[in-house]
């Protein structure tokens, strides 16, 4: 075995695998590479979010956010989860309420434009879960 492959093998023992490839690189780079690869960390998913649901969320006729029927629509976080949106690594999925009269196809598309530059190159894809009642009262602000 020439000398250069036994070199290697003895200062790469004891790291994880995929460690050797980085064992000259200065602290923080096998975080970033990690970052780069595998794309947001939690904590960047989570922000990312809260900025999509406060874009989406200002939208003329969107009456709130919803995390969907089966509640699928949320993402996780420290505390709690940003419900209604759904920011994952191939896609983004907003639920929305409506007020009631609007045109859903147009709203859904509002929708979409405000958080698209939010979705880091994602699709965006809106479901409008309910809408709102217009016979309900209002409830007043105490």
């Amino acid at each position: 075995m020439p000398a250069t492959q036994s070199t290697a093998r003895h200062e790469n023992a004891g790291r994880a695998p995929g460690e050797a490839a980085r064992a000259g690189a200065a602290p923080g780079d096998a975080a970033r590479d990690a970052t780069d690869r595998t794309g947001p960390t939690p904590l960047d998913r989570a922000e990312r979010a809260e900025r999509v649901a406060a874009a989406a969320a200002g939208v003329d006729g969107v009456a709130g956010l919803t995390a969907g029927p089966r509640g699928r629509l949320v993402t996780y976080r420290i505390g709690a989860p940003v419900a209604g949106v759904a920011f994952r690594d191939a896609e983004v999925e907003i639920g929305l309420v409506a007020e009631y009269g609007r045109v859903l196809p147009e709203l859904a598309d509002a929708v979409r434009a405000a958080v698209l530059p939010l979705a880091g190159g994602r699709p965006v894809h809106v479901l409008v879960a309910d809408l709102t009642d217009p016979a309900a009262p209002e409830e007043a602000d105490a």
